[in-house]
């Protein structure tokens, strides 16, 4: 069996969680659901990133101690990917002991073989990011990813040679055009990091504690993304490389974050697995943000709302629709509330939930919920068959390419197309006459045999949906492979009563 590892990067956690946050592991889910949905042995990693010197300080504000800190807010994160339905196999925590413990030795190691040495930092540091700056990539004087103030530090540090493995990193991503994607990214990451030059990296700290310590000078923790980036590994066994796991599923397949993080993951990670001797990534892609009226999502702009109130109001497979089918994959998308209900309108409660509830109650109503034949074909059922036999593999095309939105739209326009097939074809006239029942059958046949087939291929974006339409249909036939033939819907099979999949939603009731 093929192989697919996918992670996300693992989040600080928090209790305030926006929807913005919520973006790549849906996508990522998305696609983990998809590659399972095709026969693939997915593992798909999420997890939380608990190191750190902003842990330390609301910790400190807080009156207890970081991990106590971590713990009470750790399952705040657990629990919005329960809400969002996210199919996560492996939740890491970098406090765990099991990686807390192979960062050491993924530490000594690099300074047993000359990669990392003992120096004195003195420079730029923006807290919240973690990151350090040089004062020619800084923005208006502040970090260029939060746009926060950043302070100068001064104190001896371990620094790793990121400079030793520059030219080997450009042969890479020559050899490899499609590591780095979209490709604008790596534009990005050659003119504005590697063309001025890789400076070695600062990789402890001794001004806070709340990290890793460094096994052999305990003074020192281990900088947050020498400990945040190992996590892809060390939950695999690393260090030990006989591990079933790590042998099974490293390299990693896809390596999905958000944009400001496309440094990490495509210069500093890849020289990390480089001097390691590892294999790196096939993947990595830099996703842009869900931004509302084009700005970021906070508290103090007043556009902030927890997740799980949308889901609440909506329903899960609403929301994750939403983020999925609005966003072209890569660039930013705005969010809000308004688009969200008007996509719900449209697409969720019209296109599709009008077409299963409409076939399904004429079904019961013309057939007692039983359709007893599909022989009786005519030229007008062509266009339908085809569209729907075509699209098993429209949407493998759309992601493998990572077009997420684009495969959705592949399966909506066929679902319209069933729609505009049911105007054609009028069944409520076919009805009035006995002769022609035989034909109703065909018809009705054809809509649900294209909506089964929709179903299955609509069930890793929107997997809580894609269960009550099969489950209406009450059919056996689920598995991807009969998405590839147009006719294997059991004939006989008593149907379920149909059931409200999306109500409209009045807009006005919202302001």
């Amino acid at each position: 069996m093929k192989k697919f590892y996918i992670t996300t990067p693992i989040y600080y956690p928090s209790a305030d969680f926006h929807i913005g946050h919520c973006y790549t592991t849906i996508i990522a889910d998305a696609i983990a659901r998809y590659k399972r949905l095709t026969g693939y042995d997915v593992f798909f990693q999420t997890g939380t990133d608990e190191h750190g010197e902003k842990i330390e300080k609301k910790a400190m504000e807080a009156g207890v101690t970081p991990k106590e800190f971590v713990d009470k807010i750790i399952e705040n994160s657990k629990d919005l990917w329960k809400s969002l339905d996210i199919s996560y196999d492996y939740f890491i925590r970098t406090t765990d002991k099991k990686h807390e413990e192979a960062v050491q030795k993924i530490f000594k190691k690099l300074y047993d073989q000359g990669d990392i040495y003992k120096g004195e930092y003195k420079g730029l540091y923006c807290v919240p990011c973690e990151s350090f700056w040089t004062d020619s990539q800084l923005v208006d004087g502040k970090c260029p990813d939060c746009g926060r103030e950043v302070k100068e530090v001064s104190e001896e540090s371990y620094f790793f040679k990121l400079s030793k493995y520059q030219d080997r990193l450009v042969k890479f991503y020559d050899d490899n055009p499609n590591f780095i994607l979209p490709l604008s990214r790596k534009n990005e990451m050659i003119n504005n990091f590697i063309k001025p030059g890789l400076e070695d990296l600062c990789v402890s700290r001794t001004s806070f504690k709340w990290g890793i310590p460094v096994s052999f000078d305990e003074k020192h923790v281990v900088y947050v993304w020498i400990d945040a980036l190992s996590n892809y590994i060390t939950s695999l066994g690393y260090p030990d490389e006989s591990s079933e796991e790590f042998k099974k599923y490293w390299p990693a397949d896809l390596h999905l974050v958000g944009k400001e993080i496309v440094r990490f993951h495509t210069i500093i990670w890849p020289i990390m697995l480089m001097a390691l001797d590892l294999p790196l990534p096939h993947q990595v892609f830099g996703h842009g943000w869900l931004i509302i009226d084009g700005g970021k999502i906070s508290k103090s702009l007043g556009n902030y709302k927890d997740p799980r109130e949308y889901i609440n109001s909506y329903g899960v497979d609403a929301v994750r629709y939403y983020a999925l089918r609005e966003v072209p994959f890569g660039s930013d998308g705005n969010f809000s509330e308004e688009a969200l209900i008007s996509r719900i309108n449209t697409d969720l409660a019209n296109i599709l939930g009008n077409l299963v509830n409409r076939t399904i109650s004429m079904i019961h109503k013309y057939f007692d919920g039983t359709l007893i034949n599909n022989d009786k074909t005519e030229d007008i059922d062509r266009d339908l068959v085809d569209s729907v036999l075509d699209l098993k593999n429209k949407v493998e095309d759309k992601m493998n390419g990572l077009k997420i939105n684009e495969a959705i739209i592949e399966i909506m326009e066929v679902l319209k197309k069933c729609n505009k097939y049911i105007d054609d074809t009028t069944p409520w006239i076919l009805a009035k006459d006995e002769t022609k029942k035989e034909r109703l059958s065909t018809v009705l046949y054809n809509i649900l045999e294209s909506v089964r087939i929709c179903a299955i291929l609509l069930s890793p974006f929107i997997p809580t949906t894609s269960s009550k339409i099969l489950n209406q249909i009450n059919t056996k036939k689920v598995s991807y492979d009969s998405t590839a033939n147009f006719g294997a819907l059991e004939l006989g099979i008593l149907l379920n009563k149909p059931e409200i999949l999306f109500a409209r939603i009045d807009m006005d009731s919202k302001k």
